[in-house]
């Protein structure tokens, strides 16, 4: 998840409490400082990933700055890897002017026939380029717009990873999990009522994120 400034978004729970959600540099700096106070018995401290409930490490050891430095370099070390792997202009291969042939450019194009009525083909022929690439495009826009299905998917598996992690131990968590993959969004909420506010409201967030609002960092 995302903040409205589209930044990503993290939350950090001590034991079954929610300790700090917001940027991961704030959240990271209320966690460094509940560890160093805390008594022992106070438990472990976690931060999720909002979009994806996985676990960020943070190097505790040192003072805060030193914690902060060694973020900003995985950070660093992360982005560096995204754009070594992305089309920037930095690992674009050079390009070569060569003189274009006579006739239609191999696309890797395959032909098949296809069932249309005839208002979808007086549609099609109406489109810029014709019938063939105003397919082509609506295939492309459909293969990158998810589905609701497919949304719902995702939240379910990111819901499932934060309670697999911190309510194991809690009541009917087997059942909340069967709820959960059945699509039953009152019987989620109506087994995890007896669990504590904040592991609820935060597995609820992630499971049904259109019906929920983000608490913002403490």
């Amino acid at each position: 998840m995302t903040s409205a400034h589209g930044l990503p978004m993290f939350t950090a729970f001590r034991g079954h409490e929610l300790l700090a959600a917001g940027a991961l540099r704030d959240v990271a700096r209320v966690v460094w400082r509940a560890v160093k106070g805390a008594e022992p018995h106070h438990g472990a401290v976690l931060v999720f990933d909002d979009a994806t409930a996985r676990v960020i490490d943070l190097e505790m050891r040192g003072d805060e700055a030193a914690m902060l430095a060694h973020l900003d370099a995985v950070l660093r070390a992360s982005a560096a890897a995204s754009a070594e792997h992305g089309d920037s202009p930095d690992t674009r291969a050079p390009v070569v002017s060569t003189p274009r042939p006579r006739g239609r450019p191999k696309l890797g194009v395959v032909a098949r026939e296809i069932t249309l009525l005839p208002r979808h083909w007086e549609w099609l022929a109406a489109q810029p380029g014709g019938a063939s690439v105003a397919i082509r495009k609506l295939v492309d826009a459909a293969r990158r717009a998810p589905s609701d299905d497919d949304r719902a998917k995702a939240a379910r598996d990111v819901a499932y990873r934060f309670m697999n992690a911190v309510a194991g131990d809690l009541p009917e968590f087997e059942e909340v999990i069967r709820a959960l993959y059945r699509g039953d969004e009152a019987r989620v909420r109506e087994l995890m009522h007896v669990w504590p506010h904040d592991i609820r409201t935060y597995a609820a967030r992630l499971a049904f994120p259109e019906k929920s609002t983000h608490k913002s960092a403490q």
